[in-house]
């Protein structure tokens, strides 16, 4: 069977997928989406409590925005749905999906003799000049048929996520690992597949362990808590090895929570990259006792509103060092009601635990009976990635720093007419994947070019420098702390007004937010 050639290939419809699809729409993309459905993490990933965690303003697309975009309510998994296939119908780019495209694997197909990766790989990368040559092979398999059908595109987009898909597992030793269990185990992505009534009978009346304590976690709990009301009801034991700072809500003694992280002000207090030395100097000399003071102000307003000490749930680090990895949670309202009735429990667990026959055994020598244990150990999204990668562009996928160095968020700098949407995270995902995919839309239209490898090699670097000097999470890849200033060099990049605001005032003061970057100024 012939491929089928187009210009550019987009792999997912997620919420990056669907943002890269409209603002490349003119050049017809073909979008390959394994599942039936656009949505991404929003349709296979979430549980019925499932809700945004953040305000619907502060998660919208520039130029569609929520229809009650002042509501103070977070909307449902199924409100995020109906908006994302609202947006897509606005903008007809439902007709560019090509649904049940499951890719299996990827091909280079373009010139391979101009390059030696054994000498000196870091000569290899950007975009290729194209010439409407394939450079990428695309293997698609359908979920109704054995056949496979091969695409070849010019440039792909990857939009294929962090989250979902791939389930990141514990290691245990032999014989010690669920085989030898006689409850049942599965991860949180296999819980998510569950409708309300079967999530409901898995947790009734069942002694259940959920591992883990970020934000699906500890949904889980409180819906296992509530699965339980009555004399017959069982507790849910949260088996918690590191420790997150969760949030009730976005005000701090009365203030409103922008006003600490997401205004420019706030964030010239931090690091960011490419700043002079004098700054640098600044920020470690004056400004890192105003973080640190900022950070414990929110803290000592969490400690007063959450129970977290009563419960051992209180963080050793700064809470700052949670919000630069994008780690933040709302706590759910009635989350530590249920823990009061006894209804969830918490474990704390800094070393070694597996599986006997009747639950979990820990190394000091405690012991939880268990019918089910739910992994919420999160998700592997580069084993994803590098599934579907070739060889060599496998190895180089996190070269040099073990981490995915990609500019701007978009470009990896050794993989060539390739581009990753939705793997650098931020306060709100999708205004950072509609304003890369912008970007990206302006750089295969030759409105400005790439600066050299080395130079794109060198700012990955250094971001990941400030990450470091941030938080001990740095391997999030999370630029919440410098997301301004990061917006500020796409923008400069493609020829755009860095100040969005129109006045001094909100530039300094107001949260900034997608809606800001709707006009080319």
């Amino acid at each position: 069977m012939d491929p089928i050639v187009s210009k550019l290939g987009i792999i997912g419809a997620g919420v990056s997928g669907l943002a890269a699809a409209k603002q490349l729409a003119h050049h017809n993309p073909i979008v390959l989406e394994a599942s039936d459905s656009i949505g991404g993490v929003w349709r296979h990933c979430s549980y019925s409590s499932t809700k945004l965690q953040s305000h619907r303003r502060d998660y919208e697309f520039s130029d569609f925005p929520w229809p009650d975009r002042d509501n103070a309510d977070f909307p449902s998994h199924l409100e995020i749905l109906d908006y994302l296939n609202s947006y897509a119908q606005r903008f007809d780019v439902l007709k560019f999906v090509r649904f049940n495209s499951k890719v299996v694997e990827v091909r280079f197909v373009g010139d391979r003799e101009t390059v030696d990766f054994s000498v000196n790989p870091v000569e290899y990368g950007g975009l290729s000049p194209g010439g409407g040559q394939p450079v990428w092979e695309v293997s698609v398999q359908s979920n109704d048929s054995e056949t496979i059908q091969w695409y070849a595109f010019e440039f792909i987009v990857v939009c294929i996520g962090k989250y979902g898909d791939t389930p990141k597992l514990p290691e245990f030793p032999q014989n010690k690992g669920p085989e030898v269990f006689q409850g049942q185990t599965l991860h949180a992505l296999d819980y998510c597949k569950l409708d309300k009534d079967a999530a409901s009978d898995l947790l009734k009346d069942k002694k259940v362990v959920v591992v883990g304590y970020k934000k699906s976690a500890i949904d889980l709990a409180l819906e296992c808590a509530e699965a339980n009301q009555g004399p017959e009801g069982k507790p849910c034991t949260m088996v918690v090895r590191t420790l997150h700072w969760t949030v009730p809500h976005y005000w701090v003694w009365g203030l409103p929570f922008f006003l600490f992280y997401s205004t420019r002000s706030s964030q010239f207090l931090h690091q960011r990259p490419n700043q002079s030395f004098l700054r640098a100097l600044l920020c470690s000399l004056v400004m890192s006792p105003m973080r640190h003071a900022v950070s414990k102000f929110i803290e000592s307003y969490i400690l007063w509103k959450l129970p977290l000490e009563k419960y051992g749930l209180k963080p050793d680090h700064p809470f700052e060092e949670d919000y630069a990895s994008c780690q933040m949670a709302i706590m759910p309202e009635n989350f530590f009601s249920e823990a009061d009735k006894g209804k969830i429990l918490f474990k704390r667990s800094e070393s070694k635990w597996w599986f006997c026959k009747d639950g979990i055994e820990f190394d000091d020598n405690t012991k939880i009976k268990a019918d089910v244990v739910v992994f919420a150990t999160g998700y592997d999204g580069k084993k994803k990635v590098k599934s579907i990668l070739p060889e060599p562009f496998r190895s180089l996928l996190e070269y040099p720093s073990g981490i995915i160095p990609l500019y701007r968020g978009t470009i990896h700098p050794l993989i060539p007419n390739m581009a990753f949407v939705g793997y650098l995270e931020s306060v709100s995902n999708l205004h950072t994947s509609e304003l890369r995919s912008i970007w990206l839309a302006r750089l295969l239209d030759n409105k400005f070019k790439l600066p050299s490898v080395e130079e794109m090699l060198e700012q990955t670097r250094k971001e990941l420098e400030i990450s470091k000097k941030t938080t001990r999470f740095y391997k999030r890849h999370c630029i919440s702390t410098f997301s301004i200033n990061h917006s500020d060099e796409i923008c400069e990049e493609m020829g755009w007004t860095s100040w969005r605001k129109n006045t001094w005032l909100a530039e300094a003061f107001s949260p900034y937010g997608s809606q800001d970057y709707l006009k080319k100024q």
